[in-house]
């Protein structure tokens, strides 16, 4: 009986941050106001250069009351039913106070929820200090939701890498390799089997929230890909809408490197790699690449057992426990 022990490895492998990475990023309250449908209560003149640097928002209970210890004046605020009923309470005097003393902070914008009208007092005060004021229909909860993700992608960090992103049986492959080595002609062998391009050549990541990294292309390159020998290929036009996709978070890293027959390949499975993008630890699998090799199809199932990993199967960790049971009944096997 031949006596086998398979053991489970990880290794990581960190990306190469530069000051990108650190850097920090804004968004214009404007552009803001466009994709969350706002209407314009009070803007002033030079609204649209004003930014959003916070992706937290604020509901200002404690602050209407008086209460500034801990306030942060980067957020967004928003007015609901609760502090709209609060401030109705008071007097105009003690109303405008209270709202003189809001808008003293130089808070980014206030957004009223529901559809609530704006006190006039709200409104002098805005003027003075020059806070847009926003509305919305939606509930308070609704559109705090909606604001607080889009501005975690809006000024979420980012590194930008040389690689493709496609996504394959819904699951985001990001296809990291040296120059020339087939990313850009495997990612096109992978649209022509009905998947989707991202982005070629420049990846945009993001880490959008504590588990989630999302992958896009930079405007300028969307839906585009190059071949060599060809040149410029505008994927959305030669294959279709269907062809493409604007972002895509990433599952898994695959890299390719030349074969080099000296070096030894996981042929198992067990051998799990990791790739840390931005303090996150991506799944990793190396392709080694020959003539011969359809990497399409390598790619393909790949991305399948990725997924059936990520809902709780793993192939690998399978067999080796069905090896286990037949050793232990004495069957041998004859490696």
């Amino acid at each position: 009986m031949y006596n086998c022990v398979y053991t489970k490895k990880i290794k990581k492998e960190r990306f190469i941050m530069d000051n990108e990475s650190n850097a920090t990023y804004e968004a214009k309250l404007s552009a803001v106001a466009k994709e969350l449908r706002l209407e314009t209560v009070y803007v002033p003149e030079n609204w649209e250069d004003m930014i959003v640097n916070c992706a937290d928002t604020l509901r200002p209970g404690l602050a209407l009351t008086g209460f500034y210890d801990c306030f942060d004046h980067r957020r967004i605020q928003l007015i609901g039913k609760a502090e709209h009923e609060y401030l109705e309470m008071f007097s105009s005097d003690e109303r405008y106070d209270k709202c003189e003393k809001l808008c003293s902070q130089k808070v980014p914008a206030i957004i009223l929820s529901w559809g609530l009208h704006a006190f006039d007092e709200l409104i002098i005060a805005a003027k003075k200090y020059e806070i847009p004021i926003l509305r919305t229909v939606e509930s308070t909860t609704e559109i705090q939701a909606a604001t607080i993700a889009y501005l975690n992608v809006e000024l979420a960090p980012r590194i930008t890498r040389h690689g493709v992103l496609v996504e394959v049986y819904g699951e985001g492959v990001l296809i990291l390799g040296d120059s020339g080595i087939g990313k850009s002609e495997t990612a096109i062998e992978l649209v022509k089997r009905g998947h989707r391009l991202v982005a070629d050549d420049a990846v945009e990541l993001r880490r959008v929230s504590a588990k989630t990294i999302v992958g896009s292309a930079p405007e300028v390159l969307r839906h585009y890909t190059e071949l060599r020998g060809i040149g410029i290929v505008d994927v959305r036009r030669t294959f279709g809408i269907g062809s493409v996709k604007d972002t895509e978070k990433v599952d898994m890293v695959l890299k390719l490197e030349h074969w080099d027959k000296d070096k030894f390949y996981d042929r198992i499975g067990l051998e799990m790699e990791m790739t840390d993008i931005l303090g996150l630890s991506i799944p990793t699998t190396r392709i080694p690449v020959s003539p011969g090799r359809n990497l399409a199809v390598i790619i393909e199932i790949a991305a399948m057992n990725n997924k059936q990993r990520r809902m709780g199967y793993n192939t690998a960790e399978h067999f080796t426990e069905r090896l286990s049971e037949f050793m232990l009944k004495g069957q041998g096997i004859n490696f």
